[in-house]
């Protein structure tokens, strides 16, 4: 399962963890990003020892989300070594998130 990353706890979460992470910026209220959170539930499972997948609500999180630079909802940021190594943005197929993982943590 996607674990919520907040504001309080996205450095040792994310910027500290030994995985590469991937963070999914998203609303409630937003649809698209709705329609990702199967697709991250299932990337959870599969990517378990491999790399972690976040979830970042941007309504109770705005500190975080401004930090990086998220304009627009679903942004996803993939971390490694505390660093920002990808960001795409929009609903995307699960494969085209599967070679963005598969990339960052090469």
């Amino acid at each position: 399962m996607a674990h919520e990353v907040t504001d309080a706890t996205f450095d040792q979460d994310v910027l500290k963890a030994s995985l590469p992470v991937l963070v999914d910026f998203w609303a409630p209220w937003c649809g698209p990003c709705k329609s990702m959170t199967p697709i991250m539930e299932e990337l959870a499972t599969e990517y378990t020892g491999k790399a972690a997948i976040m979830k970042l609500n941007v309504d109770e999180n705005g500190g975080t989300a401004e930090k990086y630079g998220v304009m627009s909802i679903p942004t996803f940021i993939i971390f490694r070594g505390g660093d920002a190594v990808a960001t795409f943005v929009g609903a995307k197929s699960k494969e085209d998130v599967k070679k963005e993982i598969d990339a960052a943590i090469a």
